[in-house]
């Protein structure tokens, strides 16, 4: 931490975290499964990405996510000519997709005061890449990190929080992991970093995980905690 107890660097999770990811559900409807689906394919793509860390096994989040496309396409759909191309249809939309409305003015604020930040996604380091440039924010980080870089091993292995305090050049301490969701606080709490939970739904924070340093609304509102003035 900085001599005024305020994080160095802030690692930001990108999938829900930064991104709006429910313009997906069309996408799924223009393959003809139901956009109500969204976040049952999401949630089975992180069980199965993080199963096969803590089996020893390893895939990127583009092949776990087009297989659960086509499992949901197999059952919903056994008919499909090009299951494949629908699988296809649904992950091109992710460079594509917007930030949510808090975002801008919330990191533009964290970066004007001086903070270092960078993501840290299951998913790809040039979707987020993309994602944020797309949104204007490109110069205010300093680098996109994916689990590649990590050997694989998907969040919350400590591994990947490693890779990126290790990148940034600072003790796990000096960072602080900002996530919408619980599990990955945990686990960046459990390698050491210090957290902040972003509350995007009202589904409260599970008593059984270890509770985050900081709790906020959006971006904008955690730039606010942390000191920034937010235009």
């Amino acid at each position: 931490m900085s001599e005024d107890g305020l994080p160095e660097v802030l690692v930001f999770d990108v999938n829900e975290t930064l991104t709006d990811m429910s313009v997906l559900a069309g996408r799924l409807a223009d393959t003809g499964l139901p956009g109500e689906l969204l976040p049952l394919w999401f949630a089975g793509v992180l069980r199965d990405g993080i199963a096969l860390t803590l089996a020893g096994g390893r895939a990127d989040f583009a092949t776990v996510a087009r297989d659960a496309l086509l499992a949901h396409l197999a059952l919903e759909r056994p008919g499909d000519p090009d299951p494949w191309a629908a699988a296809d249809h649904v992950l091109g939309a992710l460079p594509e997709l917007p930030v949510h409305p808090d975002v801008p003015d919330g990191v533009r604020a964290l970066h004007a005061a001086g903070h270092r930040l960078i993501t840290l996604t299951n998913g790809s380091a040039r979707t987020s890449s993309a994602v944020l440039a797309r949104a204007g924010l490109a110069d205010c980080f300093e680098t996109h990190l994916d689990i590649q870089g990590a050997g694989g091993r998907w969040k919350p292995a400590p591994t990947a929080y490693a890779h990126a305090v290790r990148v940034a050049g600072i003790p796990a301490g000096a960072a602080m992991l900002v996530a919408v969701h619980p599990w990955d606080v945990d686990g960046a709490a459990r390698a050491g970093l210090r957290t902040a939970w972003l509350r995007r739904t009202p589904v409260p924070y599970p008593s059984a995980l270890r509770p985050a340093d900081r709790q906020a609304a959006g971006v904008d509102d955690l730039a606010r905690q942390l000191g920034a003035a937010v235009g």
